[in-house]
């Protein structure tokens, strides 16, 4: 089941990529290995200058040039700032990238020699469609933030209602273990006291009743506004897969 639901997940993801990228397989075939489905986890939150400078004294890039995707993609105001820094990133990275080879060359290790001149092809791809990769990556990035978000509401929501259905038995409890000890009560009690304790009895339960009630229709109107909340959502991911499809 586990393994279903994932593979379910996978499609969702790639449908969404390839609708963005439409017939331009070549930036599909870039960025599905570039964007991530959960951006706030997998990406570092250092500062885009911090992680360039780690990245020009270990070599590995790819911290930064996410860091600079992703910002990128969530400031379109400051688009032209972030090409270059994606572009000077993936400069970079070739420079390093080939130093690295030529030293793998010359120890005769040709395979890893070759996926790094896979890397490097990569890296020239970024430069030339840095502008093609921020636009894509902030369509499928706001759209990836919007799912958290409201994949967050839900769950905020869930919790609220397992406390209010944890209180209510909390509640029942009580009043059961409050009835156990009244009766327990009532076996030293007179005839005139058993009377009246079953009078007081009476009229507590019927006020229980009413609480009961009352939170049988509070909680009724609590899942009828979450309804009305799911379907909202549900008809702005179909509005929003409705725009994607026109555009």
């Amino acid at each position: 089941m586990r393994k279903k639901k994932a593979e379910e997940k996978e499609e969702k993801e790639k449908s969404l990529l390839e609708g963005l990228c439409g017939a331009d397989t070549k930036l599909y075939a870039f960025l599905s290995q570039y964007l991530y489905e959960a951006p706030l986890a997998a990406i570092s939150e250092e500062h885009l200058d911090i992680l360039t400078k780690e990245a020009e004294e270990s070599g590995n890039f790819r911290p930064a040039m996410d860091k600079a995707i992703f910002e990128g993609a969530q400031n379109p105001g400051e688009r032209e700032r972030y090409i270059k820094a994606i572009q000077d990133l993936a400069s970079k990275a070739i420079h390093a990238a080939e130093q690295e080879r030529e030293k793998l060359e010359k120890e005769g290790l040709s395979d890893l020699a070759a996926s790094l001149g896979r890397r490097v092809e990569n890296h020239k791809f970024m430069i030339e469609r840095a502008e093609d990769i921020l636009n894509v990556a902030s369509r499928f990035y706001n759209e990836k933030l919007l799912e958290l978000e409201e994949t967050m509401r839900r769950e905020e929501r869930q919790r609220a209602r397992k406390q209010t259905e944890k209180e209510e038995v909390r509640i029942d409890q009580l009043e059961r273990a409050k009835r156990e000890e009244r009766e327990e009560e009532r076996s030293k009690m007179g005839k005139q006291e058993k009377r009246e304790s079953k009078e007081q009895e009476k009229r507590e339960g019927l006020a229980a009743a009413e609480r009961r009630k009352a939170r049988g229709e509070k909680r009724k109107e609590v899942e009828k506004e979450e309804r009305r909340i799911e379907e909202s959502e549900k008809a702005s991911r179909e509005e929003r897969k409705r725009e994607r499809k026109g555009n």
